[in-house]
């Protein structure tokens, strides 16, 4: 089931909005009556539930081994019956598409919900090949998906005074918990790189307005889980498929028998000098079928390599390895 990232400056809201999430999400899966629905389960991981202190943004060391920590537990957590809140500020792109990527190698969706952190701007959003031509205040239109979401885009909120003024009574706050440090949040909102919907990685993206009650239950939930009764599967690609493991000897193998190979060649030439073509018999049934012209070592070694790339990737079963380069130098040599 699906990742769901939460994201924007410190302060902004992010907590607030997950726990909005949190209940609408255990609602909707109390009352359902589709099993697909009532199996889910939903895991809500952030730096309070990882124990970590605000402080560990301070120190570079420190908020690599944060980050690492949120990576695991959501890597943990995914799976195809489980949906994943992330709520943190998730403000680096890299991190965003770290967590992308687990997220289809899992065969399964993400969005980014941002706590908007731009004032006074106008949104419009993109519902598959229908857009409409006005959101107004940057609020996503109610209502049911008719398309695949691509890309909603909204950009007003939450603007970075509020921010810090919310961070600094929190933070004077000793029963709050919660709160920055000024040095802290100031090189927060500085480092910030706000999601782009037109990325894969931040698609689709909800931006929340700081002024909205609640966030658009109903599109995320369309989006990421869907009530047409059809499951949402996301193809995974090359860069997130892990490759099948290989026989540890395969490469020793490949470069021995195209070798074995290519030396028979050289000694049949040796013995028939002169000779134009000819055929070689091997053992195995196989027969090389050489050229009317002489074959050179560099020659053969230079067709012998291109056979070696063309398989280290793509590898053979073993007792193929010797049909299949017989077949190519046959082939090569028409």
């Amino acid at each position: 089931m699906p990742l769901i990232l939460l994201s924007g400056y410190p302060s902004s809201g992010k907590t607030y909005r997950a726990q909005q999430l949190l209940d609408y999400f255990t609602t909707k899966i109390a009352t359902s009556t589709d099993p697909r629905h009532t199996r889910l389960t939903i895991v809500h991981i952030n730096d309070q539930s990882l124990g970590l202190p605000r402080e560990v943004y301070r120190e570079a060391k420190w908020e690599k081994d944060a980050r690492a920590a949120a990576y695991s537990a959501v890597k943990r957590a995914l799976g195809k019956e489980c949906i994943v809140l992330c709520d943190g500020m998730n403000y680096i792109k890299g991190f965003r598409y770290q967590l992308y990527c687990e997220a289809k190698a899992v065969q399964t969706g993400s969005c980014v919900v941002c706590a908007a952190t731009r004032f006074g701007q106008r949104g419009r959003c993109l519902w598959g090949d229908k857009r409409d031509e006005d959101v107004g205040a940057g609020r996503l239109v109610p209502g049911i998906l008719k398309n695949k979401l691509t890309a909603p885009e909204v950009h007003v909120g939450t603007p970075i005074s509020t921010c810090r003024e919310t961070n600094t009574r929190l933070f004077n706050d000793p029963h709050s918990g919660g709160g920055y440090s000024e040095a802290v949040f100031e090189n927060l909102v500085f480092r910030y790189e706000e999601p782009n919907g037109m990325a894969r990685w931040d698609s689709p993206l909800f931006t929340v307005p700081y002024d909205d009650e609640t966030p658009p239950f109903d599109a995320i939930w369309e989006a990421m889980v869907g009530s047409d009764g059809t499951v949402k599967v996301v193809k995974p690609n090359m860069a997130t498929v892990l490759t099948p493991a290989s026989e540890s000897d395969y490469l020793y193998e490949l470069d021995k028998t195209t070798q074995e190979l290519l030396q028979t060649i050289l000694d049949w030439q040796k013995d028939h000098l002169g000779e134009s073509g000819g055929e070689i018999a091997l053992a195995n049934g196989d027969t090389i079928e050489l050229p009317a012209a002489p074959m050179s070592l560099p020659q053969l070694q230079r067709l012998r390599r291109q056979y070696i790339s063309l398989n280290r990737q793509h590898q053979l079963a073993q007792n193929r390895i010797r049909a299949n380069f017989v077949v190519y130098l046959n082939n090569s040599f028409q």
